[in-house]
């Protein structure tokens, strides 16, 4: 049997409408998912951003009230929730500092790097600065649902919540958090998604990619 390449999965995986409740994707699987999360690339490599991973069927049935209802967070058995740093601290980026010196030596050149990072960031708005983390953790969601798609995992970004409710359920304000999206992770239900059996639709490469030789 030929492996399947990256493209091949991205072709199999799909935004699923109805996950079967009675699969829970196995926690090795989850795992693999949020380690790929981890190793996503960040500016600066702040990882301004955490994922709480909501099993407890209670809090995603309030969750799935606070998002229109959508049937993915409560069928699948594990939400994942990426919620940004509300604001750069020093606090934070020297955390960052920290790793990195605990990991390549106390490097001068790594210290000037982030203190003009400092200089940067800490002046500006606190808005324009979540949604710069808000930024990175797209990026990671995009990593997530090819991570998924590696593990033959189903999931589905989502937008349609009201993040404010989100973050009163998990207590993310006192922690500095604010929900930016979320992904539910389960198996796809055959029979009740009106989604699966209709062929993937993406513009072709000539309407989105120009080449500048």
């Amino acid at each position: 049997m030929t492996p399947k390449t990256l493209n091949d999965l991205l072709t199999w995986r799909y935004a699923t409408k109805k996950m079967d409740p009675a699969k829970a994707v196995p926690q090795e699987k989850v795992d693999a998912i949020l380690e790929a999360i981890r190793l996503a690339p960040t500016s600066s490599g702040l990882q301004p951003y955490e994922v709480i991973v909501v099993t407890n069927a209670q809090v995603r049935n309030q969750i799935a009230a606070a998002a229109g209802g959508q049937a993915q967070i409560t069928d699948g058995s594990h939400l994942l929730v990426f919620a940004a740093w509300d604001n750069y601290t020093a606090d934070r980026i020297d955390e960052v500092v920290k790793l990195n010196v605990d990991a390549r030596g106390d490097l001068p050149t790594l210290r000037g790097y982030y203190e003009n990072l400092k200089a940067a960031y800490l002046p500006r708005e606190a808005r324009e600065n979540h949604d710069h983390a808000a930024r990175q953790a797209y990026i990671a969601l995009g990593v997530a649902l090819v991570a998924a798609a590696e593990q033959e995992v189903d999931s589905t970004p989502m937008e349609g919540f009201d993040p404010a409710a989100v973050d009163e359920i998990l207590g993310l304000q006192e922690r500095g958090l604010r929900s930016v999206v979320l992904m539910p992770l389960g198996y796809r239900d055959p029979a009740g998604d009106w989604l699966l059996p209709m062929v993937k639709v993406r513009k072709p490469r000539k309407s989105i990619v120009t080449e500048v030789a």
